[in-house]
C-alpha cells in the first residue's frame, strides 16, 4: 500500500491508477493488477488532481457520513497491558481467481491478532467483522485506542457506530505516513513473507484456510525474539 502512496507523491499527485501501476513495475519490479491499484487508491482516498479535486467525492454514497479522527497514538505503540492499544488495517492477497482482502485487529501489547476477516470485496463489512471478532475475544474493550489509516471504511458511519458502541477510541494515521500504523503493517509483511509467498493460492476458500492457519501459528506457536514468548504465552503471563 505504501508503494501506491509513494508513486502518487512522486508524481506530485498527478498520477492515476494506470501510471501508478507502471511506476511500481518500473521502480520495484512488482507486478500488480490495474484493479488492485484502483482499489488501494480508493482505500487511501487518493486520486489524480488532474482528474478529480475532491478526494471525498462519492464516499458518502457508499458508507454514509464521513468521520475523521485525530492521531491519538502518535507512533507510541508501547502498551503496558492487553486491550490498551490496538491497530487495524487491510491488505490484499492475490489468488488464481482474483484478489482477496484481509482486515485484522492487532493488540500492540503482545502482538496477537485478536480479530480478522476476509472478503472478496473491499467493503466496510470487512473491517466491522474483524472488529466484532476482536471485541468478542476481549470483552469490554472500553477506552482502547484503535489505530487505522484514513481509508473510507474507517471513516464510515457504521465504523463510527460500532467503535462508539464498544467504547473504543479511534485514532487515524496522518495522510501518507505509513509509520503511523507500522506494527499492523508488519504483520502483513510476516504473513506474506513467511507463509503466503510460498503458496500457489487457488481461490478465496484456499486463501481463508491459509490465513487462518498462519494466524493460529502466529498467536500460539511463533516465538517473538524480544520476549522469547508467543503472543498467547505473554498474554497468559500478564493475566
Amino acid at each position: 500500500m505504501c508503494l501506491v502512496q509513494e508513486a502518487y507523491e512522486h508524481s506530485r499527485k498527478t498520477y492515476g491508477y494506470r501510471r501508478i501501476r507502471i511506476w511500481i513495475e518500473r521502480e520495484c519490479g512488482l507486478k500488480i493488477n490495474y484493479k488492485a491499484v484502483l482499489r488501494l487508491m480508493r482505500k487511501l482516498n487518493i486520486r489524480s488532481i488532474a482528474r478529480e479535486r475532491n478526494p471525498y467525492k462519492g464516499i458518502n454514497n457508499h458508507y454514509g457520513s464521513i468521520h475523521a479522527y485525530p492521531n491519538h497514538m502518535k507512533q507510541n505503540f508501547h502498551a503496558e497491558r492487553p486491550n490498551q492499544k490496538w491497530g487495524t488495517d487491510i491488505t490484499y492477497i492475490s489468488t488464481q481467481q482474483g484478489f482477496v482482502y484481509l482486515a485484522v485487529i492487532k493488540d500492540f501489547f503482545d502482538k496477537s491478532i485478536l480479530g480478522y476477516s476476509l472478503s472478496r470485496n473491499l467493503s466496510v463489512r470487512l473491517v466491522l467483522k474483524a472488529l466484532k471478532m476482536a471485541s468478542d475475544k476481549a470483552p469490554s474493550p472500553q477506552g482502547v485506542i484503535l489505530q487505522s489509516d484514513q481509508g473510507p471504511q474507517y471513516q464510515s458511519a457504521p465504523y463510527h457506530y460500532l467503535t462508539s458502541r464498544y467504547g473504543i477510541n479511534p485514532s487515524m494515521s496522518r495522510p501518507g505516513n505509513c509509520l503511523d500504523n507500522a506494527p499492523t503493517e508488519s504483520f502483513f509483511s510476516q504473513l506474506k513473507e513467511e507463509w503466503l509467498k510460498h503458496m500457489k493460492i487457488k481461490d478465496f476458500e484456499h486463501a481463508s484456510m491459509l490465513v487462518e492457519s498462519y494466524i493460529d501459528f502466529y498467536n500460539n506457536d511463533r516465538i517473538q525474539l524480544k520476549t522469547k514468548l508467543t503472543p498467547f504465552e505473554l498474554r497468559c503471563q500478564f493475566v
